[in-house]
C-alpha cells in the first residue's frame, strides 16, 4: 500500500511538468523499441520512456534513481489511459488538437534537424580549432585586490585620507567596510575581468601592484575604494574547461549559416502588419 501511495503522489508531482530534459541521463540499457507495458492493445515501449524522461526530467531528480523507471511507466500509462479516453470522445478530431498536433510536429522536425545536421556535424577537430583560433594570442590578467564598501562618497573620501596619512588598509576594511569581505580585511582572492561589475573592474585593472583608487568608486552596492595587491598572467584555460562553450558557439554559427541559406531557398512572406520586423533600438 505504501508502495502505490508513493508512486502515486509522485506521479501527482511530475504530471504539470512541461518542456523539461533529463539530458543524457541513462534511464535503463535496453532497446528503444522493447515494451514494456501494455494499456489496452497500446504499447509502452523502452522509448516513451526515454520521451517522458525528457519532458518530466528536472523533477524526476527529486526522486532516487532507483524508483525512475516506476514512475516514468506510471505518468506514461496515465498519459495513454487519458489519451484513450480523449479518443473516445472525439476529442482528437477538435481544431485545437489538430493545430497543437501541427505545432509538437513542427518542434520535434526542427529538433530533430538541428541534431543531425548541426549538432553532430560538429567534429572533435572542429572544436580544437574553434580553441586554437579562440586562443591563439591569450594574454590574460589577473589581480588580487581588496576594497572598502562604504554608503556614502564623503566617507570613502575620508577613508582615501586616511590611507594617504600612513593607516594599514586592511585593518581600515575591517573596521569600517560594509561588504562581506570587510572582516578578511577586504580581500577579493585574484579575479580576472568579467568576474566583477564594470565600474569596480575599469578601476582595479587600471591600477598598479600596490596602489589604492585615489577617488571613490561608485557601484550599485556603494562607494568603493580599492587596493590592487598584486598581478599576473592569466593561465590559458584547458581545452576541455571551455570545450562545452566552444560547442555553443559553433551550434550558433552553424544556426545561423543554415538559417539563411534556408531562407535563401524558400520564401518567408508575413501577412500580419503588425508581425513585420520592427527596427532595432538605438
Amino acid at each position: 500500500m505504501f508502495h502505490f501511495s508513493m508512486r502515486r503522489s509522485a506521479r501527482l508531482l511530475l504530471v504539470p511538468a512541461l518542456a523539461l530534459t533529463l539530458g543524457s541521463t541513462a534511464i535503463h540499457a535496453a532497446e528503444p523499441g522493447d515494451v514494456v507495458a501494455k494499456v489496452g492493445d497500446a504499447e509502452i515501449t523502452e522509448a516513451d520512456l526515454a520521451y517522458a524522461a525528457q519532458d518530466i526530467g528536472a523533477d524526476l531528480q527529486k526522486f532516487p534513481p532507483t524508483q525512475w523507471r516506476s514512475i516514468l511507466l506510471d505518468v506514461v500509462v496515465d498519459m495513454e489511459l487519458f489519451a484513450q479516453a480523449a479518443k473516445k470522445d472525439g476529442l482528437d478530431e477538435s481544431d485545437d488538437v489538430k493545430r497543437q498536433l501541427n505545432f509538437l510536429t513542427l518542434k520535434v522536425l526542427r529538433n530533430a534537424y538541428l541534431k543531425d545536421k548541426i549538432d553532430a556535424s560538429i567534429s572533435p577537430d572542429d572544436l580544437k580549432a574553434a580553441y586554437e583560433k579562440e586562443y591563439a594570442d591569450f594574454s590574460g590578467e589577473e589581480i588580487s585586490a581588496r576594497h572598502i564598501l562604504v554608503k556614502d562618497k564623503a566617507e570613502a573620501e575620508e577613508i582615501i585620507k586616511q590611507l594617504e596619512d600612513g593607516a594599514d588598509f586592511a585593518e581600515l576594511a575591517k573596521e569600517k567596510s560594509t561588504g562581506p569581505s570587510g572582516p578578511k580585511g577586504g580581500e577579493l582572492g585574484y579575479f580576472s575581468k568579467g568576474q566583477m561589475v564594470p565600474e569596480f573592474e575599469t578601476a582595479a585593472f587600471a591600477l598598479d601592484k600596490g596602489s589604492f583608487t585615489k577617488e571613490p568608486v561608485q557601484t550599485q552596492f556603494g562607494w568603493h575604494v580599492i587596493k590592487v595587491e598584486d598581478k599576473r598572467p592569466q593561465e590559458k584555460p584547458k581545452f576541455e574547461d571551455v570545450a562545452a562553450q566552444l560547442r555553443q558557439q559553433l551550434i550558433r554559427e552553424r544556426y545561423e549559416t543554415v538559417m539563411a541559406e534556408l531562407k535563401a531557398d524558400t520564401p518567408v512572406e508575413i501577412l500580419d502588419p503588425t508581425l513585420e520586423e520592427q527596427p532595432e533600438a538605438k
